[in-house]
């Protein structure tokens, strides 16, 4: 739903990344439709695919592999400012990167810096503003914690929903984790060999699980002993 964050959850290999690539036709669907904002995204031509993805951002898995080693931040983020033809001149662009570094938590001085001397958590945090370059009203975050310390998961994610709710956006965070699926999302998705088979509030699907696939999710969930 718009405005909304819709957790994805299930153990690797489900198709839970497949989903989210096929969502944005990275990879072509082999059946079904995709509705968004009432319009079926498998039956765009390549015109209508470029204005969809304006409104449709990816944030990837590895930030260290989704990003250019050959590219400066300032390149990246600026990139789809370029491919669609946003904010004007080279100086309007450098500026609107220097905003979309500060939405993210990062000083725009770094933008003449490349990847590899940037953290993990800060690569991701240059990945979520090149998402967002398009001003895009959805994001697919696929696994975008899974490969930072825990300590920065929980500044990426706080730094999502920061972002959900200061922007308007509408999110799908897919992920093996249950616990951050449920604190960030409002609805949860359960996904098993590649179908989803129980979806409801977080709340509810956290406390009261339905099926015996989403209880056994939750056993495996580690409580901290006192």
């Amino acid at each position: 739903h718009r405005g909304e964050t819709l957790g994805l959850v299930g153990e690797s290999g489900c198709g839970k990344s497949t989903l989210g690539n096929a969502l944005l036709r990275l990879v072509p669907p082999t059946g079904g439709a995709v509705a968004f904002d009432g319009t079926d995204v498998t039956s765009l031509d390549r015109r209508g695919l470029k204005t969809m993805r304006r409104r449709a951002g990816m944030v990837f898995q590895d930030p260290f592999a989704s990003l250019d080693p050959r590219r400066t931040v300032a390149q990246t983020v600026a990139e789809p400012l370029e491919v669609h033809g946003l904010h004007g001149g080279r100086q309007q662009r450098a500026a609107r990167v220097g905003e979309l570094l500060e939405l993210v938590g990062l000083d725009p001085s770094v933008a003449g810096r490349y990847p590899h001397e940037f953290s993990g958590g800060q690569r991701q945090r240059v990945g979520i503003a090149r998402a967002l370059a398009g001003e895009p009203d959805f994001l697919v975050c696929d696994e975008a914690i899974a490969s930072l310390d825990v300590s920065v998961q929980a500044q990426v994610l706080n730094l999502l929903r920061r972002l959900q709710r200061q922007l308007g956006l509408t999110l799908l965070f897919i992920s093996h984790d249950l616990s951050a699926v449920r604190h960030l999302s409002d609805r949860i998705a359960v996904m098993y060999l590649g179908r989803i088979v129980e979806i409801g509030p977080a709340a509810a699907v956290g406390t009261e699980p339905q099926m015996p696939y989403t209880q056994a999710l939750l056993s495996a969930v580690p409580v901290p002993h006192p």
